[in-house]
């Protein structure tokens, strides 16, 4: 595996990064979670008219016709900036979804509404606090009128639209759903970063599509949320280099007993191992967009290997910098606790740190029994 990114890709991140200091994401961050809105409309219509919706969208639905590889730089830039905005769970989730397994039909209609922004999409999987496995869905689909209740979706409240999955007859499916009218009843839920919303969703005989292939509904979420641990594993990079960045400059700033606090070793080795950790999640998180970008047979043990180490570095990284900090970290003022806030949200968004390292396992031992063959 030999991956570099293109200087057109680089600058793409460049710009992506210059925006969204300008548009102070940070500032933002905070009002939304002042207001409890979760959400920033104004970032994220400026958002949509970049065109960073589209990135993946192919160029006949209105879209740019980019790659995962472009898609990766700018989530790195997003999860650098903390952006309250929907966009994992419309881009990285429900678009991917509608590109890959939706019919001609639905991708015509589809497909450039979410390049203009005029729809929002999420993805719906989990019913209760277990994992969710292919013998615990609940939900059901019958006569194409989906019913059960979902838990933990994402930006469910601003989305339009959600792919969910749901148990049919011949076994688990995926079903686009409109979210409106009384079929279906959004309720928010309590998380620890309200700047980005969390809802439940109950569906009462709500009309939908099927989404794939009947019954091989499980395979299908499984692709895709291969996909999204490497999109995600790059928002989490960013999100850790931020709260390097931010411990690194308050170590050179902040003085104790007349010397800046970062000459310490203790603080040196702190920032020296945050450091290490970003390092070895974006080496992973490398060889994740490797295998997405090539359609690597790889992908499922790639994309664990970036999920693990990108949540792992992100969730060290964010109570590092509030160590770092000292008594400051802890306070509503400083900027520690977003990053915090942030790391423990996308620690559990598609599925917990023991999920994603079972399946890494549980891919390693699939890929030695094929080699040995």
């Amino acid at each position: 595996m030999n991956l570099d990114f293109s200087d057109d890709q680089k600058f793409l991140q460049s710009e992506a990064r210059k925006f969204l200091e300008k548009e102070n994401s940070l500032k933002r961050n905070r009002e939304v979670l002042d207001n409890k809105c979760g959400l920033d409309e104004e970032l994220w219509k400026k958002i949509v008219a970049m065109g960073w919706t589209g990135i993946r969208i192919p160029e006949k639905y209105d879209g740019l016709g980019l790659g995962h590889l472009e898609l990766c730089v700018v989530a790195e830039e997003l999860g650098r900036a903390l952006a309250p905005v929907p966009f994992s769970s419309s881009v990285y989730l429900f678009t991917e979804a509608i590109i890959k397994y939706a019919n001609e039909d639905i991708k015509k209609d589809l497909l450039p509404k979410l390049v203009s922004g005029e729809c929002v999409g999420t993805l719906a999987v989990a019913e209760d606090l277990l994992a969710p496995t292919e013998d615990n869905i609940k939900c059901e689909c019958k006569d194409e009128k989906l019913s059960g209740t979902k838990i933990a979706v994402p930006d469910a409240a601003i989305a339009t639209h959600a792919v969910v999955v749901c148990r049919g007859s011949a076994g688990i499916e995926l079903r686009l759903v409109e979210l409106n009218g009384q079929e279906c009843k959004v309720q928010i839920q309590e998380n620890i970063d309200e700047s980005r919303g969390y809802f439940s969703i109950n569906f009462m005989d709500i009309k939908s599509d099927l989404i794939g292939e009947a019954g091989n509904g499980w395979e299908l979420l499984q692709t895709i949320l291969n996909q999204a641990a490497v999109l995600f594993s790059f928002e989490q990079i960013g999100g850790s280099q931020a709260a390097l960045d931010m411990a690194n400059n308050y170590a050179k700033e902040r003085y104790a007993f007349g010397r800046a606090i970062g000459s310490y070793q203790a603080i040196k080795h702190k920032l020296a191992d945050m450091y290490i950790s970003i390092t070895l999640a974006k080496s992973n998180s490398y060889y994740g967009a490797w295998a997405l970008s090539t359609d690597s047979a790889e992908l499922s043990v790639a994309a664990a290997t970036a999920r693990v180490s990108s949540t792992e570095a992100f969730q060290f990284c964010s109570k590092e910098n509030i160590q770092t900090h000292g008594g400051n970290g802890f306070t509503w003022e400083y900027d520690c606790h977003l990053f915090y806030r942030r790391s423990k949200l996308l620690s559990l968004n598609i599925g917990s740190l023991a999920t994603w390292k079972e399946k890494l396992v549980t891919g390693l031992e699939k890929s030695n029994l094929a080699n040995s063959n």
